[in-house]
């Protein structure tokens, strides 16, 4: 079993121990330690909010459809919870609806644009290419 499987096992609190004693013996230990945590993720398990998992939690929200969801708000609907205002629930699951709806769009028109801005660009190559001179192959060489 490795140190790190170890600490696993004891959870944030050792790596927190860990870092800080790093830095009290050498502070390059230390920054090793934190860079260790950041570089393999285990920083953002203890947080909980890593921006991986808002964006893996999105995706696993998204409709395969083009039907609206099941639980409007997406991920922000699951992190918010009744304000205890039920006008004001009803608004901000609403807002968040049309949020969603506008940000499908804007990535639907940006695909568009994409598509149209390489279908110029293929047309304009293939033109181009049209109207150069064809130049006779060279000799073979003996």
């Amino acid at each position: 079993m490795t140190l790190a499987a170890k600490l696993d096992d004891f959870g944030g609190p050792a790596w927190i121990a860990l870092t800080v004693v790093g830095f009290l013996i050498w502070w390059p230990l230390g920054l090793l330690a934190l860079g260790y945590l950041v570089g393999s993720g285990r920083m953002a398990r203890w947080t909980g909010c890593g921006a991986r998992r808002w964006e893996h939690q999105a995706q696993s929200n998204q409709p395969h459809s083009n039907q609206p969801h099941s639980s409007p708000g997406g991920w922000w609907g699951m992190r918010s919870t009744s304000s205890g205002n039920r006008a004001f629930d009803e608004y901000r699951t609403e807002t968040l609806r049309r949020l969603e709806e506008e940000q499908r769009e804007f990535k639907a028109f940006l695909d568009r644009l994409r598509h149209a801005k390489d279908k110029a660009e293929f047309d304009e190559f293939m033109a181009e290419r049209a109207r150069r001179p064809q130049a006779p192959p060279p000799p073979p060489e003996s």
